[in-house]
């Protein structure tokens, strides 16, 4: 049976306990998790350096060999054909995301028509955390430890 891949694509800026939750679940159903941070053209400009986050992430997840982090700037549909990967991981939060992440599957199948999407609904207690709400806390330089699977200097 070949190996059961997926990538697990996002902008992290920053990666959350609710991202961290995805993948740990995500492991009982693929061999392999790969996060990789892309480059959102809506998203120009990162709050959080991608270095720094790669380096955090690495950190994180050293106890887990299945997971591995990568950067890239390409079509996601592309970096799976490259990297082998099957399957494409997500969280789901509410029905906005619902609507935004199928939008995307749908296009992502269309250009790559042996990769399937599968959408982990968000575990209730990070329902409201995003990486914007993140964001704008620790710019008025509030705590985030609660809400980071890493510390992260304000």
């Amino acid at each position: 049976m070949p190996k059961r891949i997926a990538i697990f694509p996002g902008s992290f800026d920053p990666f959350t306990k609710g991202h961290y939750d995805i993948v740990q679940r995500g492991l009982k159903i693929f061999d392999e998790i790969v996060i990789a941070i892309g480059y959102n053209s809506k998203k120009q400009n990162r709050y959080f350096d991608i270095d720094l986050m790669v380096n955090k992430l690495e950190e994180t997840f050293k106890n887990d060999p299945q997971v591995s982090i990568i950067v890239y700037n390409k079509l996601t549909s592309n970096l799976a054909k490259d990297l082998g990967a099957g399957f494409l991981l997500r969280g789901l939060r509410n029905t906005t995301d619902f609507e935004y992440e199928n939008s995307i599957a749908q296009v992502n199948k269309y250009l790559n028509e042996g990769l399937e999407s599968v959408f982990l609904i968000t575990s209730p207690e990070y329902a409201a955390v995003s990486s914007t709400i993140i964001r704008e806390v620790h710019k008025f330089r509030g705590n985030v430890d609660e809400f980071l699977p890493y510390k992260i200097e304000n």
